[in-house]
């Protein structure tokens, strides 16, 4: 008798428990998406925060909280945190898999083509003379004007010039053996 009497009175509390969380729930429910929404700036966010915080209540032992609301807000702001933190690394997962899905090796079909662009780029640097293929080469791998005098041998003035005619002459021959094997 005595064990059904415990177990009637544990039911009530438990009962009792859910009631006055449901209560709590229905009261404070607002106040801590207000407070999420002050971190995460996205309703749907603010809700989702804010159902962690009064699941996390739910298993709190309520009578040692003192001050309800001051819990809530409390919780609201580290569950808010975390939301953002764990947003945070998920984009970084996103950017980094999109990044290493774009440097994936090339086919086949990319890797010959490719390798048939720069057979045809250094027959064409094989036709042009030695001054006009170290100009171009030096410019396209970033020297300045000074630096492409030096190693030719002209004067600085001359360069730009040289250049224009030494890239026509690139186009013209590389359109020609394009055309010829093409």
């Amino acid at each position: 008798m005595e064990v059904q009497a415990k177990l009637a009175m544990n039911q009530t509390r438990v009962q009792d428990d859910a009631d006055s969380f449901h209560d709590l729930f229905a009261a404070y429910y607002p106040f801590v998406v207000r407070q999420a929404m002050r971190i995460v700036r996205e309703q749907q966010a603010a809700e989702d925060v804010a159902q962690e915080v009064f699941l996390s209540f739910y298993h709190t032992d309520r009578s040692t909280v003192e001050n309800i609301p001051a819990w809530l807000s409390k919780a609201a702001l580290y569950a808010a945190c975390n939301y953002l933190r764990s947003e945070k690394r998920r984009q970084d997962r996103q950017e980094r898999t999109t990044a290493d899905q774009a440097h994936t090796t090339p086919s086949s079909e990319e890797a010959w083509l490719e390798k048939e662009a720069i057979s045809y780029v250094q027959e064409v640097l094989d036709e042009l003379d030695e001054r006009e293929r170290t100009l171009l080469v030096m410019k396209y791998s970033g020297f300045p004007y000074a630096e492409l005098a030096k190693a030719t041998g002209t004067p600085v003035q001359s360069v730009g010039t040289i250049l224009a005619r030494a890239k026509n002459k690139f186009r013209r021959l590389y359109e020609r053996i394009r055309g010829e094997e093409g």
